[in-house]
């Protein structure tokens, strides 16, 4: 005690140990500065959600006032504590009427109500105090319109520290900076968690490499500084469903906890200090989804898996509903099921980086390319791929085959439908997708306006089997070698098309994961599922194709050597997926299962051994074999068109022959009902239903039942099969 400082307190010691201690918040720190400088009256609102530091902040406060030489006072337990001539009150009532304050005092009001009470103190402190108060919620909405609040009223809201700040809390506390990356990925910059997680590396235990092996008692200790009680059994598992998605609605709650009306969950879930609001939901901060999801983790791994099957599965049924607006909206939310996985994880970055992720990709649009743009465009492909690659590239602007999408700021992009992409004359180019995460801005013109630089951009081809002789496909070698793959192996139909993304970069990071790179796979994506041109193949080329090999295999993109092109002097390696074996909703029930498996490529795609890709000639031929077998106990057994997609796809996965041979004669009598119905097709349609349907015995009997010659009746029979044929062949092709 000898060297101890005359005067000094323990407090006093406490207060300078947390002024070295003290890290980042420079923005709130210097406009604090700025009030006390101003020397007038101030009311100065710090709010955020529990640890985030705001009492920390408060105290930086008192102590910047106090070697301010102004006075310092705090109010606790709904009384003022004694300081500055201030005594305790006992009894605090809802009239406070404490001892005069000096002028200039600074009253710190860190207690629950805090805005009671500071409503309450104001006619006892002088007109030049500052008081400084911390709340979870912003400043309540009379103060913010009452015209007596003006000038005096400052809002401070808190947000996580920064990833340099985070690491100076860190090295301060003493953790290794090769922890540091760990438990800044589980943290997300709460300085809470960073202080637990600091004080268990403190005590020697080992670093984590993920939110689910964080120590158990540090996600406890968590998850009671973030939640008040938890109501029921049914809210502790709204919680863990609210943790595992993205963004929550209340039927995809409802999906996720098992109840037909989530109305009181959602709203409750609403409440929660933890809850931040989005344009398509709400989700929990990340520190607290971060928690729930750890916690689920080594709690019950078994539920977290199921959860995140279930919201699959929901996000699938959307497919199958067909609403493509809301098809487009939830790609980023399927994508985020998929954060774990050491394969595509990594390159989800931007999908899976929290608030800071979805409000950079929130700011980037897909925006069609006008004329005016080509010349940025080739620009951007001659600065990551050189000159050759622009010149390449020229020769696709105006074709029929080409669609040319461009990545802009949301600021700088005009307002107008969303999705468009310019394109050329083909309907089926690819453009007019609808919004969400992969929209666009209006179509046509130049939404950027002239001379702004697009953030990136991509040229997509949509091939036909006449295309593949196309003088410029033939000049160029990227489309080229897809052109010879595709015209040996790609067994391209009538009417099918395959879609080969011929470049796309990012303007900073080339094809590097970026927002801009995900955003292009998002609006892709879509593209490809999208019911109205659906392609049969999809060929993706990449300049580091082994970078993307382990993301190509999750998403069941086989590599093509076949298809690979050298431009500039660099090699690209080209992925193909065939969507006629492996289609959209089989494809997004793969990546499902593949989600949940401890060894993901161990999963096969579901009855790619059973599907058959046919030709028209064969299917027509398919067609006509299923009518005769039609009605006749085993008659469709061995049909060819038991392999077909359309048969498969409403088959579903494990379908035996005779499952599927029922919905093969269902979808014959679905065609065959719909030829009926159309008045042009009704007397074909007779003919086909005495020959097949309900056969009369012989064609000869079929004509006498319908009062017909031979002749007639034969030519009513081609006509019937023949719009029966292409009815079911359009079917094919959509599926």
């Amino acid at each position: 005690m000898g060297g101890q400082q005359a005067g000094r307190t323990m407090a006093d010691r406490f207060a300078a140990a947390r002024a070295r201690g003290f890290v980042g918040r420079r923005d709130e720190v210097a406009e604090f500065g700025r009030i006390l400088a101003a020397g007038g009256g101030a009311v100065v609102h710090v709010h955020g959600c529990a640890g985030i530091g705001k009492s920390t902040l408060l105290h930086q406060f008192a102590w910047l006032a106090a070697a301010a030489g102004r006075p310092v006072v705090h109010h606790a337990d709904a009384a003022v504590a004694g300081a500055g001539g201030w005594t305790p009150a006992r009894d605090a009532g809802p009239a406070l009427a404490p001892p005069p304050l000096a002028p200039g005092t600074l009253v710190v009001v860190d207690v629950p109500g805090a805005v009671a009470v500071t409503e309450r103190l104001l006619a006892a402190v002088p007109d030049d105090a500052v008081l400084a108060l911390a709340d979870r919620e912003p400043p309540p909405l009379s103060w913010r319109t009452d015209p007596a609040w003006q000038g005096l009223l400052h809002t401070l809201p808190l947000a996580v520290l920064s990833a340099a700040d985070s690491s100076e809390l860190l090295t301060r506390r003493g953790v290794p900076a090769a922890d540091h990356p760990a438990v800044l990925g589980f943290t997300h910059g709460h300085p809470l968690a960073l202080a637990l997680l600091a004080d268990v590396r403190g005590y020697g235990a080992a670093g984590a490499a993920g939110p689910a092996r964080q120590p158990a008692r540090v996600v406890s200790a968590l998850l009671a500084a973030l939640l008040d009680a938890v109501p029921t059994p049914l809210h502790r598992a709204a919680l863990e469903a609210y943790a595992q998605v993205l963004v929550i609605t209340e039927p995809l709650l409802a999906t996720l906890v098992g109840v037909p009306d989530a109305g009181d969950l959602f709203e409750w879930l609403c409440g929660l200090s933890i809850t931040e609001y989005g344009s398509r939901g709400i989700h929990p901060h990340d520190l607290a989804r971060s928690v729930l999801d750890a916690e689920l983790g080594w709690r019950h791994p078994a539920r977290r898996a199921e959860l995140r099957r279930l919201a699959g599965a929901y996000y699938q049924q959307l497919f199958t509903d067909g609403d493509r607006a809301r098809q487009g909206t939830v790609l980023a939310d399927f994508a985020y099921l998929h954060r774990d996985s050491p394969l595509v994880g990594p390159l989800l970055a931007p999908v899976t980086a929290g608030a800071a992720g979805s409000a950079r990709l929130d700011s980037l649009v897909i925006a069609p390319a006008g004329p005016d743009d080509l010349p940025a465009l080739l620009s951007l492909a001659a600065h990551h791929e050189g000159p050759e690659s622009a010149r390449l590239l020229r020769p696709w602007w105006g074709h029929p085959a080409a669609s040319w999408g461009t990545v802009r700021e949301a600021a700088a992009a005009a307002e107008g439908p969303d999705g468009g992409v310019a394109t050329a004359g083909r309907p089926d180019a690819g453009g007019g997708d609808a919004g969400g995460p992969d929209g666009g801005a209006a179509a046509g013109g130049h939404p950027g306006g002239a001379g702004a630089v697009p953030a990136g951009f991509y040229l997509l081809l949509a091939l036909t089997a006449e295309d593949l002789d196309d003088p410029v496909v033939g000049a160029d070698p990227g489309t080229a070698a897809a052109a010879r793959w595709l015209g040996r192996y790609g067994a391209l139909r009538a009417g099918e098309r395959a879609l080969l993304v011929r470049a796309w970069l990012a303007r900073d990071t080339y094809q590097d994961v970026s927002a801009v790179q995900t955003l292009i796979t998002l609006r892709l994506t879509h593209h490809y599922l999208a019911e109205h041109h659906r392609p049969a193949l999809t060929l993706l080329p990449f300049a580091d194709p082994d970078f993307w090999a382990g993301g190509c295999a999750y998403t069941d993109f086989a590599r093509l050597p076949e298809a690979d092109f050298t431009v500039g002097g660099r090699r690209y390696g080209t992925f193909v997926h065939d969507w006629r074996r492996t289609p959209p909703l089989a494809w997004l029930g793969l990546l499902g299962e593949r989600e949940s498996a401890a060894d993901p490529l161990s999963v096969a795609p579901p009855a790619a051994g059973r599907l058959r890709i046919l030709d028209a000639d064969a299917f027509a031929a398919g067609v006509r074999e299923a009518l005769r077998g039609l009605g006749r106990a085993g008659g469709l057994r061995g049909c060819v068109l038991l392999g077909s997609r359309m048969v498969a796809a409403r088959a579903g996965e494990g379908a035996d022959g005779d499952a599927r041979a029922a919905v093969l004669a269902e979808l014959l009598k679905e065609a065959a009902a719909e030829l009926q119905a159309a008045p042009h097709d009704r007397r074909a349609s007779r003919a086909l239903h005495h020959t097949y349907l309900q056969p009369a015995g012989t064609q000869q009997r079929a004509a006498d039942l319908l009062g017909l010659p031979m002749s007639t009746y034969r030519r009513h029979l081609a006509t019937a099969l023949d719009r029966l044929t292409e009815r079911l062949w359009q079917r094919e092709l959509a599926t």
